[in-house]
């Protein structure tokens, strides 16, 4: 593995927002759009060094554009397959996937990928990580 290669970091969109019962189903892309602007204020607490951030979205979030700092990726089809897919093309760059999927979190291991729950990026609402 490189160790100059910066973090690969694939957020779960759908897994992270649903995580916290905050009103979010009422508007998905609002939703999604409040968590790119926090990973894009935020990054990924506790990483260190440069970091890519990917956040993978499908559905209703689907028009929901990047951010600096922040690369959205509407799914074409299921957002799993599509994160397995970016974990697989990423080769022997370090990737860390952030989702409670049990399934997705499954795959992505099996290709080398470090898995993290969805407080990672968004506290709980006692805004406690």
């Amino acid at each position: 593995m490189d160790g100059n290669a910066s973090l690969l970091v694939i957020v779960d969109a759908a897994n992270v927002v649903g995580s916290v019962p905050d009103g979010w189903w009422r508007d998905r892309p609002a939703a999604a759009r409040r968590l790119r602007d926090r990973l894009a204020a935020d990054g990924v607490p506790g990483r260190a060094g440069p970091v890519e951030i990917v956040l993978v979205v499908e559905g209703a979030a689907r028009g929901v554009e990047s951010a600096p700092g922040v690369r959205v990726e509407p799914a074409p089809g299921s957002g799993d397959d599509h994160m397995v897919e970016l974990v697989a093309r990423a080769g022997d760059r370090p990737v860390l996937v952030v989702t409670a999927d049990r399934e997705l979190r499954r795959r992505v291991t099996e290709l080398g990928a470090e898995v993290a729950g969805p407080r990672t990026v968004r506290p709980g609402p006692d805004g406690r990580p």
